[in-house]
Formats: C-alpha cells, sequence, structure tokens
C-alpha cells in the first residue's frame, strides 16, 4: 500500500479529476452491463462526434472561470457567429471554402466576445450580470434583424465538411461508424489552450488575476488586457463551436445551442474548476465532458426518461461544487 501511494502525488485519489474518472467508469460499466453492445466501436465514435461542440464550449467556459469570471453568453455568440456567417455565404458566395466560412465564423464570434470584454474589462462590470445581459442582445438581435428561419440547404462546402472523416467502417454486427474530422478540431482547441496557460506569460497572468485580482495588479500584470483576451478567445471558440454544429448537424437553425450552459459549467465544474476562480485543468474539464456526454447516453440504455437528465446534471454540479467545498472547509478547520 505505501508503496502504491509514493506512485501517485498527494491528493491523487480526492481529486476532482480521480473522482470524475472513477464515475465515468462507473458509468460505462452500468451501461454495459444494461446493454453489451453499449461500450462498441459505434457507440464510442459517436460519443466522440458528440463530444466536439460541448467540449470546445467546456474549454472556453474553463478558461473564464479560471480568470475569475463566468460567461453565459457563449451559446448566443455560437448561434449568432454560426447563422450570420451562414446567411452572408449564400447570398454572397455560395461555393466560398469551408475554411473561409470557419475563419468567418471565428471572425464574429471574436468580436462578439470583444463588447464583452470592452463591458467586463474596460468599464469593470460584473461577469455574471454582463453575460446574461449579452446573452439575450445577441439572441435578440440575430433573430429580429439576421433571421429566425432554419436553414437546410446550407453551402456545399459546409456540407462537404460534414462528410469529411478520419476513419469510418462498418462493425461485424453491421454497424456503422465514422470519426470526423471535426475531432481534430477539438484535438487543436486543447493544444492551443494548454500552450497558453502552460507556456505563456499570458497563461500565467490568467491564473494570477483568477487567484488575486489586487495581487495581480500589484506585481504589474495588465488586467484589463488580460480579460479582454480571455473573453474573445472564448467568443471565437464559441464562433468555431457554432459552426461545427451547424456543419454537422446540416441545418443553421437560430434556436439551437440554447439551455446548453447548463451541460458545460456542469462539465468544467465536475472536472474541478473553482467558481471564484484560480484553478481549472485542461484534463479535468475533458473528463467532466465525457462524464456529462456518457450521463446523456447511458441514461437512455438503461431506460431512465430522458427528462431526467437535467436532473442528474444538476445533482452532479451539486456534488462537484459540494465536495470541493467540504474539502476546504476541513482543511481550514484543520489549520486553525
Amino acid at each position: 500500500m505505501t508503496r502504491i501511494i509514493k506512485l501517485f502525488p498527494k491528493g491523487f485519489f480526492t481529486s476532482n479529476e480521480t473522482l470524475v474518472a472513477v464515475v465515468i467508469i462507473a458509468f460505462c460499466a452500468i451501461a454495459t452491463l444494461s446493454d453489451p453492445l453499449f461500450f462498441s466501436v459505434t457507440t464510442v465514435s459517436d460519443l466522440l462526434r458528440a463530444s466536439i461542440v460541448l467540449g470546445i464550449f467546456a474549454i472556453g467556459a474553463m478558461l473564464v472561470l479560471v480568470s475569475g469570471g463566468i460567461d453565459v453568453s457563449f451559446t448566443a455568440v455560437a448561434v449568432s457567429a454560426m447563422y450570420m456567417t451562414t446567411v452572408f455565404s449564400l447570398g454572397f458566395w455560395p461555393d466560398m471554402p469551408w475554411y473561409l466560412i470557419f475563419t468567418i465564423s471565428i471572425f464574429l464570434g471574436a468580436c462578439l466576445g470583444a463588447i464583452n470584454g470592452v463591458l467586463i474589462a474596460l468599464f469593470g462590470l460584473p461577469t455574471l450580470i454582463v453575460t446574461l445581459g449579452t446573452l439575450s442582445v445577441f439572441r435578440g438581435f440575430l433573430l429580429t434583424f439576421v433571421g429566425s428561419e432554419r436553414i437546410s440547404a446550407l453551402p456545399p462546402e459546409m456540407r462537404g465538411f460534414s462528410r469529411m472523416v478520419i476513419a469510418r467502417g462498418t462493425t461485424e454486427g453491421g454497424s456503422f461508424y465514422s470519426l470526423p474530422w471535426a475531432v481534430a478540431a477539438l484535438v487543436f482547441v486543447v493544444v492551443l489552450t494548454w500552450f497558453i496557460l502552460q507556456k505563456t506569460v499570458l497563461g500565467r497572468s490568467i491564473f494570477a488575476i483568477g487567484g488575486s485580482l489586487e495581487s495581480a495588479r500589484r506585481v504589474g500584470i495588465n488586467v484589463r488586457a488580460v480579460q479582454f483576451f480571455v473573453y474573445v478567445y472564448v467568443g471565437a471558440l464559441a464562433g468555431l463551436a457554432g459552426i461545427i454544429h451547424a456543419s454537422m448537424g446540416r441545418m443553421a437553425d437560430p434556436f439551437s445551442l440554447v439551455g446548453l450552459e447548463l451541460s458545460v459549467i456542469a462539465a468544467v465544474v465536475l472536472g474541478g474548476a473553482r467558481l471564484i476562480g484560480g484553478y481549472g485543468t485542461l484534463t479535468g474539464t475533458l473528463l467532466g465532458v465525457a462524464l456529462i456526454i456518457l450521463v446523456q447516453n447511458s441514461l437512455i440504455v438503461v431506460g431512465i426518461p430522458s427528462t431526467w437528465q437535467s436532473v442528474t446534471i444538476g445533482m452532479l454540479i451539486l456534488v462537484g461544487t459540494g465536495i470541493p467545498a467540504y474539502q476546504a472547509k476541513r482543511a481550514a478547520a484543520k489549520a486553525a
């Protein structure tokens, strides 16, 4: 036992990442017992496909929490950037290459994120209030001035992107599976965000202002610039997630992604990111995403109505925030 403990850092078995990993294994075991075909190549490819958009959103939300803020407007940013890009492409250049379409959506998402950044970084307004407000403003502007109709006749290049796969095939049982190239976008976002947070002064500054805003100012960090970058970056990620969502679903729906905020925040909180800021990991966030996706799929497999998904996710949020709070309270009591 002593040798096993030495292999792992102190607190490893009580960390959020470890607890989430254990829960994921338990969910997989229960689902596999209920349906032996649950853990198959087809299911895994479907879970990976479902994780792309949620994963990109979660990474952005994690970055905001690390900086000491909270953002609930990312779905509105994603839908607005995606829909405006689709309308623009259909109206002016229907055969626009998919990478230009994606670039425009990312740019529009960054511009909308910059609005949040200006209100929060320049004017010092509360992050939750600002993003709640822009959530309604962005959606209202989109539906009033851009359009409210679902567009199924997407630009050919967007439909073509949805057919681009890394691997595809058929199992012995006749089930079809495919791994889309959109997974590469999630991998790219993970690598880029890891590099920013772990290998740059900017990343260390994000953790610093989340830990203590005043201390960050005293050591010379340009707090406004860092905060502005965070919301622009998150907006760009939302623009990317939105256009991927439309391309993979082969429909630009201005009403899509509504309500996904709860699942995203649940994934980030379960992954160990602190609501007070200063801490968060990509590993924990991705594990949280995996757990949320598994919950949503395994409940259906075991025969539990999909209406219970919100109840389960809400309970996971309570557990994910309650355990760290209880551990911190015990640690403080022992220190005293």
